[in-house]
């Protein structure tokens, strides 16, 4: 599947837009029914061994111990040679839907999870670097990553209204849309922290 650069940057926004506008429908129908169920507002990031995810964190707790999220942020990449060319780095913005269960009904401690992510990144590479036959381009990729994650949340502060959560998961980078030469893919590795605010 092929896509244009003006096609793109139009369907990362009103997805965008559109995620932003099912979760805040999806907040206010739990808030309804759960008006006393957390919600968490912070920031995230997670390390894996070619890049970097940052971004905003949003979380409404629901039901005994149940939590939907939602992550808008940038993907920063540096395949280096382990991808599909001898070099590959670039980035993009995406967004991140997910559910959480926690084992205690506090909303807090040990969790497990899974998420969903897609982002749209752009990828400059480079083969034979270095000589007389060295070339170049530019891939406009769109990535699906599940994963799975499991993580501990602390409540910090003396009303316990702020967080800190450390997490680990485990998936999949899948290149769903490719304009431009192959790029690496596979499976992915994050390590994670989030921190924020309770409400």
């Amino acid at each position: 599947m092929y896509f244009t650069k003006f096609s793109t940057n139009h369907f990362i926004l009103s997805a965008v837009v559109l995620i932003i506008l099912l979760f805040t429908g999806i907040n206010n129908r739990l808030q309804a029914q759960d008006n006393k169920k957390p919600f968490d507002i912070g920031i995230e990031l997670q390390a894996y061994p070619t890049g970097l995810l940052s971004g905003i964190h949003l979380e409404k707790g629901f039901g005994q111990r149940e939590a939907i999220n939602l992550r808008i942020g940038h993907n920063f990449i540096r395949h280096r040679d382990l991808g599909v060319h001898e070099d590959e780095r670039g980035g993009g913005f995406g967004f991140t839907l997910g559910y959480r269960h926690y084992f205690s009904p506090t909303f807090s401690k040990f969790f497990a999870g899974i998420r969903s992510d897609l982002w749209f990144n752009k990828v400059n590479w480079k083969d034979n670097i270095g000589t007389l036959i060295e070339f170049s381009g530019t891939s406009n990729i769109v990535v699906l990553q599940p994963t799975l994650e499991g993580g501990y949340l602390f409540l910090l502060g003396q009303n316990e209204d702020w967080f800190l959560a450390p997490s680990l998961a485990f998936g999949f980078e899948i290149n769903i849309a490719n304009d431009g030469a192959d790029v690496g893919q596979g499976p992915i590795i994050l390590l994670g922290f989030s921190m924020g605010k309770r409400f």
